[in-house]
């Protein structure tokens, strides 16, 4: 069971974050599931579970420092789909695919969204 019902970030351009996270997500397998009205987008696996938004205070988004949204990736040629998608499509590198110390099939890669969001893609499969 999952301990969450949704994660938002806010965007300050829909279209730039729209690409980018269609493009990015899409490389792991996670589907756009359409606009939330005029101010969001939608992303999941059959149910929302991940929406980009304008915030509703009206107030500019901004990013959390030390803030990190990660999606689950089944290989790490998913993960490695997932960065090239997203520096393709207005991310910039936070970390470049690779293993991560921390435990011995950790494979991961980072980037900052249009609105400068931080995520990942994190594979634990061992090997390709």
């Amino acid at each position: 069971m999952a301990i969450f019902t949704h994660v938002c970030l806010g965007a300050q351009d829909l279209a730039a974050s729209k690409a980018f996270y269609d493009a990015a997500l899409g490389a792991l397998g996670i589907d756009s599931l359409g606009p939330m009205g005029e101010k969001g987008f939608l992303y999941g696996q059959g149910a929302p579970e991940f929406v980009i938004l304008e915030p509703a205070n009206g107030e500019p988004a901004c990013h959390a420092n030390g803030g990190t949204l990660g999606f689950s990736a089944t290989t790490r040629a998913q993960v490695r789909a997932f960065h090239e998608a997203g520096l393709a499509n207005g991310g910039t590198d936070e970390g470049a695919p690779g293993p991560r110390s921390f435990m011995p099939t950790a494979y991961a890669a980072y980037l900052r969204d249009p609105a400068g969001n931080k995520i990942c893609a994190y594979c634990f499969a061992d090997g390709e």
